[in-house]
């Protein structure tokens, strides 16, 4: 007759407890049946973590409890690394609490996919061919499938690498400017975490206006940011095969060209528009106005940080930054918005279409129709979120459409420029701009992985025929 041996009790045969081989069956069963899943799990969960540390007192500055719809918005902009706040990072969180906010920021910016498999490895001590796979679409394939785990040793060790060198570089400036060592660095830190992650939270109360001609400041957080918005797979390729054009991958040649060009197209469209605006930098001299476009350019696109009230750009300039913010940055990045590979097929198939050509052709390659659907599809899910999100800020708010699209686009590109919607919401309306952020920083992501490893074989082919299109 057996002994009964309750559950809780270690499992003598394999010599570890029956609830931990049960969370490593779970986790194993979930990353390789559906790892896009998994991602959702994690991220949620890190977010649920870190609003319920953000609600206690010891996290704000007067040492009572926070409320929950501002620390859950906090805790989901931060991991999402987006930058919308509520509440002053600087005034109502303490010490403790801006630590948690870095931290989130941090684990936020390895991204979705980075973290699912992260966690399989760190609970089932391996990855399965499917969660290998997921893992190497979310660093779009660089390297061979049994490097996964490596590669994903590398992502954390670039971004603490480049980290810590933004950090030198801004750490001698605040002591120039006057500050104690130690908080000279904390503020060094935290600007270059939140910077390469593209989070866009400051330290400061009055954030960087009090810098906004001081370029010892200003070109790290740029460059920061820049770095960030092209993603990992494109980092490792410029570690791997340094910066000769010719040796790139067609993701990084098209990520870098894009970027580029949106950034300098951002930067003389923002500055044309605002270069006699009193009210933003129409009282700054030549060199002064540059430098504020070029930042303006490499903050829309994701990274967040302002010199300028939103509210007093020109409305053709809100336009503007509307559309930079949707298109975002890199693949597997720090960056939000469709990312401008999505923008690069759809506008060269529109070219290839226009010319009469069957295949999309760049760089001496052919981008398989799949790649064309998963960019489509990534296109109109985000412009739903948007068109839904904005109707539902609207009607909760009252506040015209301009101020509530510009919200709601930065929420959901994960940028965090604001026209203030976020603080004068009410709770509801915060919720559902935590929605966004959520959807954004995972959607897009998860999305575009999950469809790409959705191919199946099909046993037969209905005839075709071509709707009137136009």
């Amino acid at each position: 007759m057996t002994k009964y041996q309750p559950t809780w009790l270690p499992d003598q045969r394999r010599g570890r407890p029956s609830l931990l081989a049960a969370a490593r069956d779970f986790v194993d069963s979930v990353a390789n049946s559906s790892p896009a899943r998994l991602a959702l799990f994690v991220y949620t969960g890190v977010i649920l973590v870190f609003a319920a540390i953000l609600a206690l007192p010891a996290s704000a500055a007067d040492g009572r409890m926070t409320v929950l719809h501002d620390a859950f918005f906090t805790a989901v902009s931060a991991v999402c690394v987006t930058g919308l706040t509520v509440v002053s990072t600087a005034e109502h969180w303490s010490g403790f609490g801006q630590v948690v906010i870095l931290l989130g920021i941090f684990i936020g910016g390895l991204g979705t996919l980075t973290l699912a498999s992260l966690l399989t490895l760190a609970v089932s001590k391996r990855l399965g061919v499917r969660g290998k796979l997921i893992a190497q679409e979310a660093l779009s394939n660089a390297g061979r499938l049994g490097e996964v785990g490596t590669l994903l040793r590398i992502v954390i060790t670039t971004s603490v690498v480049i980290e810590v060198i933004l950090a030198l570089a801004l750490i001698p400036r605040f002591i120039i400017l006057g500050e104690p060592l130690g908080q000279a660095v904390w503020h060094g830190v935290f600007y270059s975490i939140s910077a390469f992650n593209n989070a866009g939270f400051t330290p400061h109360s009055n954030g960087l206006v009090p810098y906004e001609t001081d370029e010892w400041i200003l070109f790290p957080l740029m460059a920061g940011g820049f770095l960030g918005s092209l993603g990992f797979p494109v980092v490792m390729i410029l570690l791997e095969r340094g910066w000769r054009y010719r040796n790139w991958n067609l993701h990084t040649k098209l990520t870098i060209e894009v970027s580029l060009i949106l950034m300098a197209a951002g930067a003389l469209a923002w500055g044309a528009m605002e270069w006699t605006n009193p009210r933003t930098i129409g009282g700054l001299g030549v060199w002064d106005k540059t430098i504020h476009a070029l930042f303006a350019s490499v903050m829309t696109r994701s990274l967040g940080f302002n010199l300028v009230d939103m509210n007093n750009m020109e409305p053709s300039t809100m336009l503007l930054t509307d559309a930079l913010m949707f298109a975002g940055g890199g693949s597997a990045s720090t960056a939000g918005g469709i990312k401008v590979t999505t923008i690069a097929i759809v506008f060269l198939a529109i070219v290839a279409e226009a010319r009469g050509d069957n295949d999309v052709k760049v760089h001496g390659r052919t981008i398989p129709a799949s790649a064309m659907r998963v960019a489509i599809s990534v296109i109109v899910a985000g412009a739903t979120w948007v068109a839904v999100g904005a109707g539902v800020l609207l009607a909760m708010t009252g506040a015209s459409l301009d101020r509530v699209l510009f919200e709601v686009i930065s929420a959901f590109a994960t940028v965090g420029l604001s026209t203030n919607i976020s603080a004068e919401a009410p709770p509801e309306g915060k919720y559902v701009l935590a929605v966004l952020m959520f959807a954004g920083r995972v959607g897009t992501i998860t999305l575009a992985s999950a469809l790409a490893l959705r191919e199946r074989r099909q046993l037969y082919h209905f005839p075709e025929e071509r709707p009137i299109i136009g």
